[in-house]
């Protein structure tokens, strides 16, 4: 049936013939479904949709996804995605990157499209090594990681992705984990609704070279008390039955952990998404004296970045280069026989 002819696409009509090339057990798998299944879900035309990718496993995205793609060099894919954008800002762009990629020597890339705030979906697959090239530590690695090119322990302190992309002036940032589908499904459609630069952060096991480094959150077993899943106008709960809570701390600043009583949720505080302050203090908690935070943390509106937009073209004719090139500071040089 032609594609016009069709009411919705399926999750199985943006799968392509390529061979799907992880390793088995991977949570790249979990993350290519729940991207499928959001397009199918928000009605992607596939003509004006583009994924671009740098290098490592998740890079190998653009070949799974029956869309334009991109697979370009080591942590540049914001830097191509921002051609694309200004050259047509109607395109449906998503960028994906993993944590060596997109914050080793791609966080330079990452920061201006994040401040910039270009109309997009950026996925950084977070597994904390460098699963493509066999297992060294990554900017995320914790401290005393051992790998093969830090046999001692990594003495490096990792870098925290959504903090990063708070720093950044990013206006919306979120968490995900690869095999919880369902809140992933969520959080990438909140994502594409957003106008501007969107930042995810979704957890990846590396079933190879770093298995299981976020189970202590992410297994069915321990997701009650050292998760915290945030919703905006909820209560920041968690525990079984929600039994725990944040609440403000006026001696530090910041947030606590209180013990909810007879299900009494007044000194609990409310998540909104439209706090930076409060998504700042979100990305920094940690296990085990706090639940790490997944969800929509920040999500603010600003001014979308793009060719019509920058206030130093407004209202200027256009200009030939040969123009611009002498104008202002320039000279001539003459050659003297």
């Amino acid at each position: 049936m032609n594609e016009h002819l069709k009411t919705q696409l399926t999750p199985a009509d943006f799968a392509t013939d390529q061979e799907v090339r992880w390793c088995p057990g991977c949570g790249d798998f979990a993350i290519l479904k729940a991207v499928r299944t959001v397009l199918a879900e928000i009605g992607t035309r596939r003509e004006n949709t583009v994924f671009v990718s740098g290098i490592g496993c998740s890079s190998r995205f653009p070949y799974y996804i029956d869309t334009y793609g991109f697979h370009t060099i080591h942590g540049r894919a914001p830097a191509v995605a921002t051609g694309m954008l200004l050259a047509n800002p109607d395109l449906d762009v998503w960028i994906i990157t993993g944590d060596g990629d997109g914050l080793s020597i791609g966080g330079n890339h990452l920061l201006h499209i994040l401040r910039r705030n270009l109309n997009c979906q950026i996925l950084l697959f977070n597994n904390e090594t460098y699963g493509l090239t066999k297992g060294q530590y990554s900017p995320t690695s914790h401290l005393a990681t051992r790998t093969p090119s830090s046999p001692d322990g990594s003495i490096d302190n990792p870098v925290d992705p959504a903090g990063f992309a708070l720093g950044c002036g990013a206006r919306f940032v979120a968490r995900g984990v690869d095999t919880q589908i369902k809140q992933l499904v969520e959080i990438l459609k909140a994502a594409h609704a957003h106008k501007g630069a969107s930042f995810v952060e979704i957890f990846q096991n590396c079933i190879v070279f770093n298995e299981d480094v976020f189970e202590g959150f992410t297994d069915k077993a321990n997701i009650a008390d050292n998760q915290l899943q945030a919703r905006h106008g909820e209560p920041l709960v968690f525990g079984t039955d929600n039994s725990r809570a944040l609440a403000f701390d006026p001696t530090s600043l910041g947030l606590k952990v209180d013990d909810v009583q007879d299900g009494n949720l007044a000194g609990a505080l409310t998540h909104d998404v439209a706090n930076r302050n409060l998504a700042s203090a979100l990305t920094r908690m940690s296990n085990p004296e706090f639940p790490v935070a997944t969800g929509v943390l920040f999500d603010n509106p600003g001014p979308v970045y793009s060719q019509p937009s920058r206030q130093n073209e407004a209202g200027r004719p256009a200009r030939k280069l040969a123009d611009v090139m002498r104008s202002g500071l320039s000279w001539d040089v003459e050659k003297k026989h």
